[in-house]
């Protein structure tokens, strides 16, 4: 069922219009599979105060798989160190255009943030379009209080997607379709290819724009009945570690759609021998 409600993303121009605002908090989400240190891009280019977001600092560290959820708690405390209160106003953005910065504003909601969104087109979008960056180091800023409030049920573990599989929820994988497919290796270790059997392909990069911007309406409806998703039934994203996953979430969220989101995704499920595989 669809939800009317503001957009999830904001546009570069409605940030450049805000900057100054008392209750503004950006965050660098940036994050890359190849294990680039986003840290030193933070320092060496930002948007305006900026606070950079370690996410892999901010996931379980007892979890033998990559990014999943923290206590509460812990993320709280974070998020406090941060400057960063549940009732502010969150922008959070990446390098790449539209990536991990969904993963950050997923954890942002289900934790109880009330107002965050994700800057649609990210760092590259920004700087193509000549506004304002910093550069170098910054100094520490002051502590806030978040208080966490965590929406469980907007997470699913292994044993609910094998309950949905085949059933009238929906699991779609936002992997690219030679990873889905089983004809390219899984980049972790242990990690068997192929998908979830039952599961759908959308590929996240089929949801945006050559800008690198998020489609909308019309088109972003497409790009899931496309992939044969029915915008009707509940649907629980998935993909390699949880965090394109989000990327399906934010759309269907700019849809007016909430879901669900696998947090241990094909990193968990690929490297469990009690669940099937498919490849094809």
């Amino acid at each position: 069922m669809r939800t009317p409600s503001p957009s999830p993303l904001i546009s570069t121009q409605d940030l450049a219009d805000r900057l100054g605002a008392p209750d503004l908090r950006i965050i660098d989400a940036s994050w890359w599979l190849d294990g680039r240190n986003a840290h030193a891009d933070f320092q060496a280019e930002r948007l305006p105060g900026a606070a950079f977001l370690d996410l892999e600092a901010v996931s379980d560290p007892a979890s033998p798989y990559p990014h999943m959820l923290p206590t509460p708690q812990a993320f709280a405390e974070t998020m406090g160190e941060m400057g960063i209160g549940e009732s502010d106003h969150i922008v959070v953005y990446d390098a790449q255009g539209l990536f991990s910065a969904a993963r950050v504003w997923w954890m942002l909601r289900i934790m109880g943030a009330g107002c965050v969104r994700v800057l649609d087109g990210g760092l590259p979008k920004w700087r193509a379009e000549g506004r304002p960056l910093e550069r170098g180091a910054i100094a520490s800023g002051k502590s806030s209080n978040f208080h966490a409030v965590f929406e469980a049920n907007a997470v699913v573990n292994l044993e609910q997607v094998r309950q949905a599989l085949g059933g009238r929820i929906q699991v779609v994988d936002a992997r690219g379709a030679p990873r889905f497919r089983g004809e390219a290796p899984e980049p972790r270790a242990g990690v068997r290819s192929g998908h979830m059997p039952g599961a759908l392909n959308l590929p996240f990069g089929q949801l945006l724009n050559a800008d690198g911007t998020m489609k909308r309406g019309a088109p972003l409806e497409a790009a899931f009945r496309d992939a044969g998703v029915d915008l009707g039934p509940p649907v629980i994203t998935t993909c390699g570690s949880g965090v394109t996953a989000a990327i399906l979430s934010l759309a269907l969220e700019e849809l007016g759609l909430r879901s669900r989101l696998y947090d241990g995704s094909w990193a968990e499920w690929g490297s469990r021998e009690d669940v099937a595989v498919e490849v094809g």
